[in-house]
């Protein structure tokens, strides 16, 4: 199995990553909203760099 870089499975190159915020920041949608402690308010999706990575890494759709 070939070792996962950094470089190779940014978050920017994975099927998760959702950058309509820009193109440096964007929501990962790997996991489910994480609940907010007011119940008054909405989960949100964690808000993530393009050069940040993790364990879950998919490379996206060409």
């Amino acid at each position: 199995m070939a070792l996962t870089t950094a470089g190779t499975a940014a978050c920017a190159k994975c099927k998760f990553f959702d950058s309509e915020q820009s193109a440096e920041l964007g929501l990962c949608r790997y996991n489910p909203p994480i609940s907010q402690p007011s119940g008054d308010t909405a989960g949100v999706w964690p808000k993530v760099e393009a050069s940040d990575w993790c364990g879950h890494f998919e490379p996206a759709a060409a």
